[in-house]
């Protein structure tokens, strides 16, 4: 065994990383311009919110989608 390896113990279970998405930023965008909303333009709150409550619908409905696909084994401990 060479000093650069060294015992390492067997992988556990896989990682569940989500897959990426550009639900996070456009839900960011809703939140950013429904505060320039209440300063500049009255309307760009309206926009906002739809914008904000949208993207939060679809995220929440895709994290319930990955979740309900995760195994079994992998809920309560």
């Amino acid at each position: 065994m060479s000093p650069l390896e060294h015992d390492a113990p067997p992988t556990g279970e896989v990682l569940h990383i989500p897959g990426p998405s550009l639900i996070p930023v456009l839900n960011a965008v809703g939140i950013t311009l429904i505060l320039a909303g209440l300063t500049i333009f009255r309307v760009m709150i309206v926009i906002g919110t739809v914008m904000f409550l949208v993207t939060t619908i679809l995220w929440i409905r895709d994290t319930r989608r990955e979740i309900a696909e995760l195994p079994l084994e992998h809920g309560d401990h």
